[in-house]
């Protein structure tokens, strides 16, 4: 991706995508019920001087996310035109320019690693402007530059994410970190299995113990300040087999994508160096691959985790919460943190309940997980809160460890999983995120491909954001 620039006018040449209105779009030659400016309806005009997409904003509430869904489109279609320098007509929007310019590139984004040349994209975007009118020029840019940060770095998590675990194995996602960490002035922790050992984390490698490819703890710290930090812990499961519980054969593929809240927790990091927050920011990522073999841990066995806390297993598939319980113990023990979130594909049940759009937030604060629920709202990354409650506790109370990972029964799975963790937490102010749902998608959206998403991303870096307004800066 080349320059993204703010401009008053929209410019004469080139291609263009104009947002219209129900109701207010009239062409010699072009009937309604061809085109009205129905809900991101397009229309392809072609003039001497180039190509224009005009998208439909419907005849409801104008929002950001409905901005940032119009953008997409009509870059999408530009783009598969071949277009490689695209203006985006946000005069009657200015306030959203940001927004839509984050649309436009999410919606460029193709992975395309693994085609055959001659299939694969023959341009690229090299340009893409913003018109804005007569807005305050400074902060539209501001916004525009922050959204450019926004959506690169949910980008390179979905560039991560649409690896195949052949590829993204946890010693590969330790160095991606590591590359990432002497780039962007970031330091960068990362725990072996000889470390893991030595420290105590069973959990992490009990669930990797099956695998060739050995597990690693990964952390990156982002400190501007010495204060208490954000701490934000990911799953990654490189693959995801089940284990001795093996899955089905039926989508078994889609496993590779059970990194994905580790990967998340990359992207979380990139954006907060590149934006310089002010807010200090720590990311733990628990790595490891899920496989069967005559190492592999059981159903029945008994884990003692990081800190002490013993585990009984029932399922060797409900491991997502075996290498949290370590990674969310050692984040409280050595970061003290401010406040926990973790993200991780934990639950199927997460998306029976809300289905593949929206990620399950659960707090036992209800002003914390109501703002994430707010923040969703805004970002374009929904969520809707799930229950915590005793009656989940109860449901995994083990008769020979502290907790069995598994309740044994259908009814609450997704509250079940956040249960489990909460053990893990003390009383640290806590958010869990069950992105299992929309971390990955299987048809075309408005500006996302099929594959990874980023979920959480842009979510967690507006929180920071509303952080850092209260941050004294240094």
């Amino acid at each position: 991706m080349g320059a993204v620039l703010t401009v008053e006018e929209l410019p004469q040449q080139g291609d263009r995508v104009v947002f219209v209105r129900k109701g207010e779009f009239s062409m010699p030659g072009v009937p309604p019920e061809e085109f009205d400016g129905a809900k991101l309806a397009t229309l392809l005009w072609r003039e001497a001087q180039g190509r224009t997409v005009y998208v439909g904003l419907g005849d409801g509430p104008v929002t950001a996310d409905l901005l940032r869904k119009a953008a997409g489109t009509g870059v999408k279609l530009l783009r598969k035109l071949g277009g490689e320098e695209i203006h985006l007509d946000c005069t009657a929007y200015p306030e959203w320019a940001g927004v839509a310019v984050e649309g436009a590139l999410l919606a460029s984004y193709r992975f395309e690693d693994f085609r055959m040349p001659e299939s694969r994209s023959k341009t690229m975007l090299r340009t893409l402007t913003a018109a804005v009118g007569k807005a305050d020029s400074g902060k539209v840019r501001a916004e525009v530059e922050r959204s450019v940060i926004l959506a690169e770095a949910v980008n390179y998590v979905r560039q991560i994410g649409n690896q195949p675990a052949n590829v993204v194995t946890p010693a590969v996602l330790a160095e991606k970190a590591r590359e990432l960490a002497a780039e962007w002035r970031l330091s960068c922790t990362i725990l072996g299995p000889k470390e893991l050992e030595e420290g105590g984390f069973g959990g992490i490698l009990a669930v990797g113990k099956g695998s060739d490819n050995p597990p690693r703890l990964i952390v990156l710290e982002h400190r501007p300040t010495d204060a208490p930090p954000v701490v934000v812990v990911g799953k990654a499961v490189t693959f995801d087999s089940g284990g001795i519980s093996i899955k089905p054969g039926e989508h078994m593929d889609e496993m590779k994508f059970d990194k994905m809240g580790g990967c998340a927790v990359l992207g979380i990091l990139l954006a907060a160096s590149r934006l310089r927050l002010p807010v200090p920011l720590v990311g733990v990522v628990a790595s490891a691959e899920n496989m069967p073999s005559a190492r592999a841990y059981r159903p029945g066995d008994v884990i003692r985790s990081f800190g002490g806390k013993t585990i009984e297993v029932l399922n060797t598939d409900a491991e997502g919460r075996i290498l949290l319980a370590d990674a969310i113990g050692y984040a409280v023990e050595r970061f003290a943190p401010r406040v926990l979130f973790d993200l991780a594909t934990l639950t199927g049940a997460c998306i029976v309940a809300l289905g593949r759009n929206r990620a399950g937030v659960f707090s036992p604060d209800p002003l914390l997980r109501d703002r994430l629920w707010q923040l969703g709202e805004e970002a374009g990354d929904p969520v809707w809160p799930l229950p915590l409650g005793e009656e989940f506790g109860e449901a995994i109370r083990s008769d020979v460890a502290l907790v069995k990972n598994v309740s044994g029964a259908r009814e609450g799975g997704a509250s079940v999983g956040a249960a489990f963790l909460q053990h893990w937490v003390g009383k640290i102010p806590w958010v869990h995120l069950d992105i299992a749902g929309p971390a990955w998608v299987n048809r075309e959206l408005p500006y996302l491909e099929k594959g990874v998403t980023g979920c959480g991303v842009r979510l967690l870096i507006r929180y920071l954001l509303s952080l850092a307004t209260q941050e004294p800066r240094s």
